[in-house]
């Protein structure tokens, strides 16, 4: 079967449709605007497949019961709704049996929650920052972490709810920073003990042995910001400049990036975000199964083209992948 004979639907949260229903730019702001919708379905063309645009979970079902089919669907649909809303999509393609891009249902769920995510990195011998959860107000006085902290919503993604208010010194601080997070989110807190060294994130594509570190790219702040917070994500090209490392911190990086991918089981492509101690040692902080792929400006293709990859070799990696994963080539 040739790759124009192959349909790839691709289903997505398109952020005009929610905010046309009146959610706000934060609770948005996970979700992607057409030029990014455009830009994958125009890749993915010319790649050679044939696309049908199919939306959220919820035009995704009214597709299903319609009774339609695709060889593939390219899922990069955030979801609305619950703790594990990143996991929608791919579980109603496996009751279907629809082969997608990206993981499936049972590693959108964990990842997403980034304390159990942290717990298992940590119980398989992999650097993470001490932490702990903060479920409801009375949490924060049983919270014996070394100051300063850092705090943010276990279940955020898009940097939402990471702002200067983050970084905490004292009780009072902590109590006030958390008890802002529980009420503007609805979710338990993740409270950490401050890494204070560079940041880093690590692009990651293919499956199995043909996993592969596509780059490494360093965040360096340029206007006084510590936090790679929302609002430094959507103005980065003002506030932080991104470089390619030294090859000793950017191979350093990448063992802490796949063993962390590998463990959680993760596939086709993503990232994984990592921050050095105090001692230089890089620590998982997060990852992200579901990497924005906007082609100009998201993180992966950022690296990617820091890195001599540009954004039709990504989109192809990460297709590759997933076709071959699936069985379909």
């Amino acid at each position: 079967m040739s790759r124009k004979d192959l349909l790839i639907g691709i289903t997505y949260d398109l952020r005009d449709d929610y905010l046309a229903e009146g959610y706000s730019h934060e609770e948005t702001a996970e979700f992607d605007k057409e030029e990014t919708i455009a830009g994958i379905e125009n890749t993915i063309q010319k790649l050679g497949f044939t696309t049908q645009r199919i939306g959220n979970v919820k035009a995704l079902a009214r597709h299903l019961v319609e009774g339609k089919k695709w060889d593939m669907v390219f899922n990069i649909t955030e979801g609305m709704y619950g703790l594990a809303r990143e996991a929608q999509v791919p579980c109603l393609l496996d009751a279907w049996n629809i082969p997608y891009v990206f993981s499936d249902g049972l590693i959108m769920a964990l990842t997403l929650h980034k304390g159990h995510t942290k717990r298992i990195i940590r119980d398989v011998g992999i650097p993470t920052a001490p932490f702990c959860e903060i479920r409801n107000e009375r949490d924060a006085d049983a919270v014996q972490l070394p100051f300063p902290l850092f705090l943010k919503p276990v279940a955020e993604g898009t940097g939402k709810g990471i702002s200067a208010l983050s970084k905490v010194n004292s009780i009072n601080e902590l109590k006030t920073a958390s008890r802002f997070l529980l009420k503007q989110f609805g979710q338990p807190v993740l409270v950490e003990t401050f890494l204070p060294g560079r940041e880093f994130t690590v692009g990651i594509a293919g499956n199995g042995e043909e996993t592969e570190a596509l780059g490494v790219m360093e965040i360096i702040y340029t206007s006084g910001d510590t936090i790679y917070s929302m609002e430094v994500k959507e103005d980065y090209e003002k506030r932080v400049k991104y470089i390619v490392p030294e090859k000793e911190a950017a191979d350093a990086c990448i063992r802490v990036a796949l063993d962390a991918w590998k463990v959680l089981g993760c596939v086709d492509g993503g990232r994984v975000d990592v921050r050095m101690d105090e001692k230089g040692i890089p620590n998982f902080i997060e990852v992200n199964p579901l990497a924005g792929l906007n082609p100009v400006h998201s993180d992966l293709p950022i690296l990617c083209r820091l890195n001599g990859i540009d954004y039709d070799t990504l989109m192809n990696k990460i297709i590759t992948a997933a076709l071959k994963r699936n069985k379909i080539i």
